[in-house]
């Protein structure tokens, strides 16, 4: 919130920031690929300290030699951690994906749980991905704070919280529950693609009038418009 601005506004201009990122990204969406919920929750633990594109690379592999939680649960470590090498950290990966599959199975029929509750208990998996894939997969309301929303949220005046977790029900409070899964993919597009962390590419942002760090990076259109990104980063 800025100094002299009541509630009121302040939900007035984030919805309004919401609604201009829907028409400046209308396709954005889950930048990881995946078929059913057991691969979107694998590929979002995956996804840490790593690009989506090189996710998604691995995935054909990875779910040909491991299509459920069971054959996941049975993989040896050492055959996983061959697929999942490129991704880094890739034995810390392998730990997590034995044991959360292993978890499924033993808890839960092999099936990949659809509430916030039981998807925080498994192994490796905390209230960011359990929104991904609460949201993605089973359509229910969820806000992921990334590094890219939680920057983006306070450059925007929105929240003053750096904790994920505090970030999440500020933001939450600004929105209509139903709102809360495209919100974070409008605002995860809009920190890969202009709202970098080191230079954010003002003069070419759309949202220059209602955000209160405008300047923070290239005001010239011409040079903003060169840090302009089509796509998530490599």
């Amino acid at each position: 919130m800025l100094p002299d601005e009541s509630r009121t506004s302040l939900v007035r201009r984030a919805r309004r920031i919401n609604r201009v990122l829907a028409e400046t990204y209308p396709d954005a969406g889950c930048e990881l690929d995946f078929d059913d919920p057991f691969q979107l929750l694998v590929v979002t633990v995956l996804s840490a300290q790593t690009t989506d594109r090189r996710v998604n690379a691995v995935r054909p592999v990875l779910f040909a030699a491991y299509p459920d939680p069971a054959a996941m649960a049975a993989a040896e470590r050492e055959d996983l951690e061959t697929i999942i090498g490129p991704l880094g950290f890739f034995r810390a990966k392998t730990e997590s994906l034995l044991k959360l599959s292993a978890a499924l199975v033993a808890d839960h029929d092999g099936q990949v749980p659809g509430r916030l509750d039981d998807l925080v208990k498994l192994p490796g998996v905390g209230r960011k991905t359990a929104n991904v894939v609460l949201g993605n997969a089973f359509d229910v309301p969820g806000i992921t704070v990334d590094t890219h929303f939680g920057r983006l949220v306070r450059r925007f005046g929105w929240t003053d919280e750096t904790d994920p977790v505090k970030t999440e029900h500020a933001i939450g409070a600004l929105f209509e529950k139903r709102d809360w899964t495209m919100l974070s993919h409008h605002v995860i597009w809009h920190g890969r693609r202009r709202c970098h962390a080191k230079k954010p590419a003002c003069g070419a942002c759309p949202l220059a009038r209602w955000c209160p760090s405008y300047g923070e990076g290239p005001t010239d259109p011409v040079a903003a418009a060169a840090l302009v990104k089509t796509q998530g980063p490599a």
